[in-house]
């Protein structure tokens, strides 16, 4: 039996764009990205800590060092640039493996989404 348990997490990033006419997806700071261990591609959840909408979409990347967190097509229509959200991505492991892994979870600073050292 295998469970999906949380991966990586990018706690409290600010919105710094939404893009209705791209093609789909969120682009995130390589930076960021690097950080919590997410790849270019990969789904994630994210969630608005302002208005309390929840998405699917998959990742892209942005620009390294420019904190850009941007959602982009159908997406870009459940936020609004400054509000706060949450990037999670999950996995699927045994319940030992589960037991014994530790997500990659970045705090980044919320006005800058810049990485806190």
């Amino acid at each position: 039996m295998q469970i999906q348990v949380v991966k990586s997490k990018i706690h409290r990033v600010t919105v710094t764009g939404a893009n209705l006419n791209y093609i789909g997806s969120i682009t995130i700071d390589e930076d960021l990205m690097d950080a919590a261990n997410i790849i270019e591609g990969e789904r994630v959840y994210v969630v608005d800590n302002n208005n309390g909408e929840r998405l699917d979409t998959y990742v892209i990347k942005g620009e390294r060092g420019k904190g850009e967190i941007c959602l982009n097509g159908a997406a870009a229509r459940k936020v609004e640039p400054g509000d706060v959200v949450i990037i999670m991505s999950y996995a699927f492991m045994t319940p030992d493996e589960a037991r014994k892994f530790k997500p990659a979870i970045v705090f980044p600073d919320t006005h800058t989404n810049k990485l806190i050292k």
